[in-house]
This record gives structure tokens, sequence and C-alpha cells, in this order.
């Protein structure tokens, strides 16, 4: 009588761990296909989107900057049309593809939505729509295809370098008219990643291989040779402006 109930309580025993074994598996097999879920991090560690992403958005050029992961949550900014705005997202994970819905805080006129997803068939590729909060006939839905494209500061790209690399003398720009010289002085600008508030200044730069657009802050980031460059740049600009057609320019 005794053996027979010790034989029925590990019966008993054997049948409930195998029975909460299975309910975990099945619970931990579910997570992971649900967003936020083992597959979403995992995919989102192989793909690796964390980075900069630019390209043609409308008739200006975009940057997203993605900078922080945590789980199937995502951050960053965009920087388009002389603004730099944040936003928040989350990811969903299925069949090697992320999938990304990010919203910018909407206390601007041109905050909207991010959709965007990431396929691990086509690495270092992004490819999405954004709708503004507030469209009107101006401002509409874009769709866009992105590539991964970090920003570098080089002294050497443009077609006035030596504003960046040198001390420029009255001679070195005593020539040019203000249009060149406008674009000797912006040219600095640019290659600090600037993203122009101004459309003609923007359209000058985002056919340029070299530019993308990365801040819409510079003054901490120019050289002192730089600084003074676009001081005796100005002066000229000036000058130009006020005896330009005396000198047949």
């Amino acid at each position: 009588m005794i053996r027979l109930k010790k034989t029925g309580s590990i019966f008993l025993f054997i049948s409930v761990v195998v029975l909460f074994a299975c309910k975990s598996k099945n619970s931990n097999t579910k997570s992971a296909a649900e967003p936020g879920g083992a597959e979403t991090a995992t995919l989102a560690a192989s793909t690796n989107v964390i980075g900069s992403y630019a390209g043609n958005f409308g008739d200006n050029m975009i940057t997203l900057l993605i900078t922080k992961v945590t789980g199937d949550s995502l951050e960053g900014r965009s920087i388009v049309g002389g603004n730099d705005r944040p936003f928040k997202g989350v990811m969903a994970a299925a069949d090697g593809v992320i999938t990304v819905i990010a919203k910018e805080p909407g206390g601007e006129v041109h905050d909207g939505i991010f959709k965007f997803s990431f396929d691990n068939k086509t690495p270092g590729v992004l490819t999405g729509t954004w709708d503004p909060y507030q469209p009107t006939n101006e401002l509409g839905s874009k769709e866009y295809t992105l590539q991964s494209r970090a920003f570098v500061y080089r002294t050497e790209v443009g077609s006035y370098p030596q504003a960046s690399q040198r001390l420029l003398k009255e001679e070195d720009v005593y020539n040019f008219n203000t249009e060149e010289l406008e674009q000797m002085r912006n040219e600095i600008f640019a290659r600090h990643g600037y993203c122009f508030q101004k459309k003609y200044l923007r359209q000058l730069f985002e056919n340029k291989e070299w530019y993308i657009p990365n801040t819409t802050e510079v003054k901490n980031m120019l050289t002192d040779v730089e600084r003074k460059n676009i001081t005796l740049i100005k002066r000229f600009e000036k000058y130009a402006a006020e005896y330009g057609d005396e000198f047949g320019r």
C-alpha cells in the first residue's frame, strides 16, 4: 500500500514538470513571433539598423539618423528642409523584414509619421512613406528609398576647398562675383553637413555626391581657419555687390 502511494506521487510530480515545461516552451515561442519579442530584437541586431540613411524626399534631400534601439523601440532624428526633428517608433519583424512606425513630436507644422522597413535581402536600404499630421496643398505624403550613408567632414570637397584648408588672402577672393563668393562661403557650412533653410542653397548642394545633411547647427563645428575665411568672404561679398557693375563683374 505504501509502495503504491509513492509510485503515484512520483507519477504526479513528473506530470506536473512536463506540463510546466510545455507551457514555458509555448509561451516563449509566442513572444518571439510578436512585436517586441526575440525575433524583432535578433533581427534588428543582425540588420544593424542604427546609422544614417540619406536620399531624395520630394523636392528635398532627407537624412534619417537612427541613434538608439532598445528591444522593439527605436529613436532618431529626421533632417530635411532646414529642420531637425526627433522621432520615436516601434519595430516588428516578420520573414526577414523589420517594419517601423515612427512619430515626430507634432509641435511643428512639418511634423508627421514615418513608416519604413528594412529587408535583410537588401542591406543598407530603407524604404517607406511619410504622412504629415497637418496635410495641405503644399505638404502631402511622400515616398522614399534611402541608402546607408555616414556623414564625414571632408576639407577636399567642393568647388572652393581652399576655404576650409588654409587662410585666404584678399587676392584669393578679389576677382570673384557675388554668387561665386556666396557659394564659396556656404560650401564651408555644407562640408559640415549643414541643412540649409534657404531652398536655393539646398538645391545648390543636394546634388553634390559628397553632401549629406546632418545638422542644423554648425557654429561650434567651424575651425578657426573657416571662421576667419567666412569673415573675409562676407566682406568681399558686400564689396562685389556694391561695386561689381563699376568694375564690370
